[in-house]
């Protein structure tokens, strides 16, 4: 067992994800202004799309819930392809932000509070299950990759869109080098989309005491879902087409960190 894990189990689960939901609330106030959380452009959302309908085709009406919703960016690139859609979150004030965003915008998508590791929800009520920067946040992956799998009907499909945000290779090193230089010199704006000071505190406390404090691979996540029972697993990480889009959004060096992290989407079948 790691430093990190052994950390985490000196704390109670309700510390810890206590913590993890208090900063996502402070987090609401500023998350669809930041590149990579809402959706920026047409050809963004486009992107979006693309990478849907290549896991799970187009919506028809199916039930997908969009776990750890947020303000809804998912959940509306969901409802766009034709998906029933339910965004549930644990923070109200992301909660608040996702219902009103939904009413200026004419959409029938339900958001409801709930804890994404202990949905609540019926088994086998949803054809589709689909979160993005959860995994990594998880206390006990594996508890809620089975509660995932239970919610699912069968033949239904998980869509994970996660990355290792820990470990960055050559290429995502000295491009994070050439950001900080470039910021030194006036060049670039720094990146502020963890927070400063207390809240980029909080953050990285945050990310030494989860499940995946070493980096969340892919190849970990994929041992969890099978040992879950889930089937037919893919990973994708041709993310091109998104970051290709955010690109203008983040400045040259910050978007040549991005699209050389190990990002990904999973797919995953019970």
């Amino acid at each position: 067992m790691t430093p990190a894990n052994s950390a985490a189990n000196t704390l109670s689960n309700y510390d810890l994800r206590d913590e993890i939901k208090a900063y996502w609330s402070a987090r609401a106030e500023t998350f669809d202004t930041q590149p990579g959380h809402e959706i920026f452009s047409e050809p963004e959302r486009q992107a979006w799309h693309a990478l849907i309908r290549r896991h799970l085709g187009d919506g028809a009406g199916r039930k997908a819930l969009d776990l750890a919703s947020g303000t809804g960016v998912v959940s509306h690139l969901l409802d766009d392809v034709g998906f029933q859609v339910t965004g549930l979150d644990w923070a109200e004030p992301m909660l608040e932000r996702a219902r009103a965003k939904a009413k200026s915008r004419g959409r029938d998508i339900s958001f409801v509070m709930g804890d994404a590791e202990n949905t609540m929800e019926p088994d086998g009520a949803y054809d589709v299950i689909t979160n993005r920067h959860l995994v990594w946040t998880l206390v006990d992956p594996k508890s809620a990759f089975l509660e995932w799998r239970r919610v699912l009907k069968t033949s239904g499909i998980l869509l994970i869109v996660d990355g290792d945000f820990v470990n960055p290779g050559l290429a995502s090193r000295l491009a994070k080098t050439m950001t900080a230089i470039a910021v030194k010199l006036g060049l670039t704006k720094t990146n502020t989309h963890r927070g400063t000071g207390a809240m980029a505190d909080t953050h990285q406390s945050i990310l030494s005491r989860v499940y995946f404090s070493q980096g969340a691979r892919a190849e970990a996540v994929v041992e969890l879902l099978k040992e879950a029972g889930f089937s037919d697993v893919v990973v994708d990480t041709d993310m091109r087409a998104i970051h290709k889009t955010q690109a203008k959004n983040f400045g040259f060096f910050k978007s040549l960190e991005r699209a050389t992290q190990h990002r990904y989407a999973i797919r995953a079948v019970k």
